[in-house]
């Protein structure tokens, strides 16, 4: 018995790692004889970095700034001339000193300067995952590490964050456009949200990122400013608001392409050579919803099993999706932590022996 282990991380309580390597040892003990290989995989947000590396791309670390503009050690995965940039490493949420959100004033900055790093070390090929981010500033910190210039009415540099975009007059792009001659740019992207709007950037995520009510209307505001300078054709495009309009930035000024994070990093891990030989796949993330059925690691995953003849099972810690929408999505059954702990809290608190749990009553299916 050969069993592929592929899981999303347990938001929150355990990575994509902790949660395979769990899984695999409740197999095993059942099962000593099976072969149990795991592989990393995420949605193109946070865990993105972790999974190419352990695919065996190269971390290339690099001194940065974080949201904030505190210093932040980061680094992006190389293997050839690809770079694997994570902006949840670098300018996400989990960046955040203490946790305090700055839905103002925060900046992409810092991925930026991951891109800029990969460019100079001969890297023509980016790949971008940009879920988690901690602003809403349409990706112009971003930009600014590669180069451009936003000014304001006296020619001065304006501040890093969404709200000062309302104060830019002219956006300097030439040093840019030459740094980044031949580069190509693929964005693992989830959502398919405008940049502004009733669903764009501030309205849908800045609630998450601590802006209030007025925040929203003065950063929507700003992103439409900001949109009207850079490319306002773009700015109704699916995934122009995906991490506060990073996606934006990424459309209209890199010429990036966008692509479903999942099916990204798939690629990246050698997913389909990994099910050569495999007569069972175990997936799965926290919580099965309905959002797993859209673009999540999870669906992606099951798809490509099964589209190779391979049956998939899934872990969780709460199932929330009937049998017919799991078989829909290509997932023959579900083990879930509340079927041998019904107390969430205990769940959360200590899944491991859970999950060993779980991996036994596959290991005996």
């Amino acid at each position: 018995m050969k069993v592929l282990v592929a899981s999303d991380k347990f938001k929150g309580t355990l990575s994509s790692a902790e949660v395979a390597a769990a899984v695999a040892d409740g197999v095993r003990r059942v099962r000593p004889d099976a072969v149990v290989d795991t592989v990393l995989i995420a949605d193109g947000g946070d865990g993105t970095l972790a999974a190419a590396v352990a695919a065996g791309f190269e971390l290339v670390p690099v001194d940065t700034c974080g949201p904030t503009g505190e210093p932040v050690v980061s680094g992006y995965a190389r293997r050839d001339d690809t770079a694997v940039v994570e902006l949840a490493d670098v300018s996400g949420l989990i960046r955040l000193p203490a946790g305090q959100l700055a839905p103002m004033t925060a900046t992409t900055r810092g991925t930026g300067e991951l891109i800029a790093a990969a460019v100079a070390a001969g890297c023509t090929r980016v790949i971008l995952g940009i879920g988690g981010s901690a602003s809403t500033d349409g990706g112009a910190g971003l930009l600014r590490a590669l180069g451009v210039r936003l000014l304001d009415a006296t020619g001065a540099e304006i501040p890093e964050g969404g709200e000062a975009l309302a104060a830019v007059v002219t956006v300097e792009l030439e040093s840019l456009r030459k740094q980044f001659n031949g580069v190509e740019v693929v964005v693992a992207c989830d959502v398919d949200n405008p940049l502004t709007g009733p669903s764009g950037a501030a309205a849908t995520y800045g609630p998450q990122k601590g802006a209030r009510p007025e925040q929203i209307d003065v950063l929507d505001r700003s992103l439409g400013h900001w949109a009207e300078l850079v490319a306002p054709d773009l700015k109704n495009s699916p995934g122009a608001g995906a991490a506060g309009g990073v996606g934006f930035a990424a459309l209209a000024v890199l010429g990036a392409e966008l692509m479903p994070g999942i099916e990204l990093v798939l690629e990246l891990v050698g997913f389909q050579d990994r099910l050569a030989g495999v007569d069972l796949v175990v997936t799965g993330e926290g919580a099965l919803d309905e959002q797993t059925l859209h673009g999540k690691a999870v669906a992606g995953v099951a798809s490509a099993a099964k589209a190779a003849g391979i049956p998939v099972v899934a872990v969780c810690g709460t199932n929330r999706l009937d049998d017919g929408r799991l078989r829909a999505a290509g997932i023959d059954a579900v083990y879930a932590l509340t079927d041998l702990e019904p107390d969430v809290s205990r769940c959360i608190a200590d899944p491991v022996p859970l999950l060993q749990g779980l991996g036994e009553r596959i290991g005996l299916r």
